[in-house]
């Protein structure tokens, strides 16, 4: 038997076990992380080197730069609005102005010593102090005492939730007797309203103080004695300046602080809630280019401040209105305004609409609308209404005829040079439906000129596929109404312009769809439009079939040290928004037939542009109604006018475009209908070919 020997493992030799672990060294081991441990300080020490010596001077300036505090200063001068020949319609003057900044450090009774202190170097409007300014100044002034006029269940009230903090200090503002109010002295009352200046509007923004009339010494009190008002100061502010008076003004639009229902969006853009904005209209539309660049601070300390980079004026834009039409225009408008409402039947006629473009770009020239209103005296006056141009549409009569006869060429309803007999015609249960007289016999170019109803009357009941017999029900398909409206809408008629405005109307349209209607619809009696609606029509039959988009912006120019424009940034380029699905032949005879409206002499057109100006176009009549007492509920039929027009004919360089909703009263005792859009359209026309020889 082999007896195994036990070992005692204690007793080796420790120098023969300590280098062998799993058949490697230790001591090979200690080399190698010895050897890593090496390089990482000799990496680390050229980092520091780098980081200490090298780029000392790098880091310190970002440093410098994450430390430092910026501030932001007013709103820069906003940019100049030019007409298309340069003349400065919209610039900018300086306003001095004294204003306030609150600070979270300053409290109540420090704002009221201040209202004390600097109120008597201040003429301020004290005339415009009310009763709650007093009540909430003594409120301010007494606030200690004005605790004790709590009562104990109120104050529960507040602690169990019932009552808030609004609550209790409306509370406070209605236990200042009249005894306390009547003692204020001068001096008092003027500090009452100048507190409520210093803390009106949003919590910690610049205050105006006063902007208006600052006199030299106001302006120097508190440019020289800023550091002992802190919170007030001084500064050169602008204000807007309008060359040519109220001339396009509602267009230009106005400016002002950010709109409180807008304040998300602004501040998600960057600006500040003092800031000064374009509100509406062109000033709005075109924000992005018209605002200013702020100058940027640096804070030195809590009094000085270092200028980073300087503010900017705004971009200036160019208009492709012509100021001197676009004045011209208004001119007329505002004469033959209040002439016709000295002639008889026009006791509902108070407004009209005029808008002359350039077809083959979209380029507005002149737009203007006036409105008739009381002067107090017996008379009228006028008032700028240009914005019912995008937002007042009317039941526009034959001149959307244009349109209707091309739905008839397109389905085939017709063909050019086809004769239909005028004649009256009667559905069974409605009235006998007619042209303005009997025409007898006609083609397609008399019926424009004419202006013939029944011709397309007539040519509807064949798109829609009916058999018409004389007092017999009508039956149609009703898809008709949707091959007019799809036809109406490649014109602009019934779809939105896409003019470079922030708000335009659609006009009316109905589901409706008896027979009756789509004869109404046909002949301008049904849907409505504005009278940007019928510019873009008829541009769109001048220029061949294009449907351009209208609009107001030609160029964009960097802002200069002078009066000059600087480089032009952006061009607004002709954008063709769709092109009417005919045949050029068709679009042709339609031409041929507006020709016929003007030139005819039994053409309806006749005089409303002159003859030396080869002119297109088509009338429209439309019967309406009027809301005659105010209750939104239109009560008295009406007669209502349109025009639209272009010239020359052979290649058209304006297109016109007049209405004048409720123009005549149909009197049953007098039939005088006032001829004031033709009055408008020839006057205008005269105006533009004066300048545009």
């Amino acid at each position: 038997m082999k007896i195994k020997q036990k070992v005692n493992k204690k007793k080796i030799n420790r120098s023969d076990r300590k280098y062998t672990v799993n058949g490697s060294t230790y001591k090979k081991r200690f080399v190698f992380l010895g050897g890593i441990l090496i390089a990482l300080f000799l990496g680390i020490t050229l980092r520091l080197y780098q980081v200490m010596l090298r780029d000392q001077s790098k880091y310190e300036e970002e440093l410098t730069t994450l430390a430092m505090q910026t501030v932001e200063g007013p709103s820069s001068p906003r940019g100049r609005i030019l007409d298309r020949n340069g003349k400065v319609i919209v610039d900018n003057k300086a306003v001095k102005t004294i204003y306030y900044n609150k600070d979270k450090s300053r409290g109540t009774k420090e704002e009221i010593e201040l209202a004390y202190k600097v109120v008597e170097h201040l003429n301020l409007d004290y005339d415009k102090i009310t009763d709650r300014n007093k009540r909430e100044f003594f409120v301010a002034k007494n606030s200690d005492d004005m605790d004790d006029r709590i009562t104990k269940e109120e104050w529960e009230k507040y602690e169990q939730r019932k009552l808030d903090s609004d609550d209790i200090y409306e509370l406070k503002i209605e236990r200042v007797t009249e005894e306390e109010l009547n003692a204020f002295t001068d001096l008092d009352n003027k500090a009452s309203y100048l507190y409520y200046l210093m803390n009106k509007g949003y919590s910690y923004d610049d205050k105006i103080i006063k902007n208006e009339d600052v006199s030299d010494s106001e302006y120097a009190y508190i440019a020289e004695n800023n550091e002992d008002l802190p919170g007030f100061n001084t500064k050169l502010d602008w204000e807007r300046v309008y060359n040519y008076g109220d001339t396009f003004r509602t267009i230009l639009g106005n400016i002002g602080t950010v709109p409180s229902e807008e304040k998300d969006d602004y501040l998600a853009k960057g600006y500040s809630l003092n800031d000064i904005v374009g509100t509406s209209y062109l000033e709005k539309q075109y924000e992005d280019y018209l605002k200013g660049t702020k100058a940027i601070y640096r804070t030195i300390n809590s009094h000085e401040l270092e200028l980073v980079s300087e503010g900017k004026r705004g971009n200036d834009i160019v208009l492709t209105i012509d100021i001197d039409l676009q004045q011209q225009l208004e001119a007329i408008l505002n004469e033959e305004i209040l002439s016709t409402k000295g002639q008889p039947n026009t006791n509902y006629y108070d407004r009209s609409y005029a808008v002359i473009t350039d077809p083959n770009t979209g380029e507005i020239l002149a737009m203007a609308g006036r409105q008739a209103i009381s002067d107090g005296n017996g008379g009228y006056k006028t008032i700028d209404c240009t914005t019912g141009i995008m937002t007042d549409p009317m039941t526009s009569g034959s001149v959307v005829k244009g349109a209707s006869m091309l739905v008839g060429y397109n389905t085939g309803a017709i063909t050019p040079g086809e004769y239909q007999v005028d004649e009256c015609i009667k559905i069974a249960g409605t009235p006998q439906k007619c042209s303005w007289r009997t025409l007898g016999r006609i083609n397609d170019i008399d019926a424009l000129a004419l202006s013939s109803n029944v011709y397309q009357f007539k040519t509807a009941m064949k798109v829609a596929g009916a058999t018409y017999q004389y007092n017999k029900p009508l039956v149609i398909n009703e898809s008709a109404f949707d091959t007019y409206r799809n036809t109406f809408k490649e014109f602009g008629l019934g779809v939105k312009t896409e003019i470079d405005l922030p708000v335009e109307s659609l006009g009316y349209t109905s589901d409706n769809k008896a027979p009756g209607l789509l004869l109404d619809f046909v002949m301008g009696q049904y849907d409505t439009y504005t009278p940007i609606q019928l510019s873009q029509y008829v541009s769109t039959i001048a220029n061949g079939g294009s449907r351009l988009q209208p609009h107001l912006l030609k160029e964009v120019h960097t802002a200069t040290d002078d009066d000059s424009l600087g480089e032009t940034i952006y061009t607004f380029e002709t954008n063709v928004l769709n092109k009417v699905n005919t045949k050029e032949e068709y679009l042709n005879r339609v031409k041929e037939g507006f020709y016929a409206v003007m030139n005819k002499s039994y053409g309806l057109g006749v005089g409303y542009i002159d003859d030396s100006h080869d002119p297109a176009g088509k009338t429209g009549t439309s019967q309406s109604a009027a809301d005659t007492n105010n209750d939104n509920i239109n009560d008295t039929d009406t007669v209502s006018t349109a025009f639209i027009g272009y010239a020359p004919s052979s290649n058209p360089k304006m297109s016109i475009t007049v209405t004048s909703p409720n123009s005549s009263w149909e009197n049953p005792n007098n039939s005088y209908s006032t001829l004031v859009t033709r009055r408008i359209s020839k006057r205008a026309s005269d105006a533009y070919f004066a300048l545009y020889p």
